[in-house]
């Protein structure tokens, strides 16, 4: 198993103690809630928001709290095995893949896509006295999919 589940990771042959490992690789107790929500982040790298992983989670744990997810969040935040971006306003999102990668939100299906990026690409002059410890570039627009409808439809 790799340190990140990132996009190089088989994504449908993680098990649940594989994720369990991983935290506990990482100094996170692998809590029953903890699984749960790194295993959804997992299976969902559309980049949920607190409240999607809460929605989808307190179906199958009725007394799951917001506030744990959110607390889950914040630890995997803090051991560096999750990362959160805002592409939008206060729209939190999260993201498993840890490495250097960009991203691009289509303003018409709101679908987050991700594209390689170079880390060393933008390196501005103004910061040589910083330690960047993280780096996001983000672009929206519209993606190919919905240009592609935008044709059919006015054709």
């Amino acid at each position: 198993m790799e340190s990140n589940f990132g996009k190089d990771s088989d994504i449908m042959s993680i098990s649940i103690n594989e994720i369990k490992e991983y935290l506990i690789k990482n100094k996170v107790k692998p809590s029953f809630p903890r699984l749960k929500v790194f295993e959804y982040l997992v299976s969902h790298p559309s980049h949920p928001s607190a409240d999607d992983i809460h929605k989808s989670l307190v179906v199958e744990m009725p007394t799951l709290s917001k506030t744990t997810i959110y607390n889950t969040l914040d630890l995997f935040l803090e051991s560096n095995i999750v990362r959160s971006l805002t592409i939008e306003g206060n729209e939190l999102r999260y993201d498993v893949d840890v490495s250097n990668h960009g991203h691009f939100k289509c303003e018409q299906c709101l679908t987050i896509y991700e594209f390689d990026m170079d880390p060393t690409f933008i390196n501005p002059s103004s910061l040589e006295e910083f330690t960047i410890s993280e780096r996001n570039v983000c672009y929206k627009g519209i993606c190919p999919k919905c240009q592609s409808t935008e044709e059919n439809t006015s054709a």
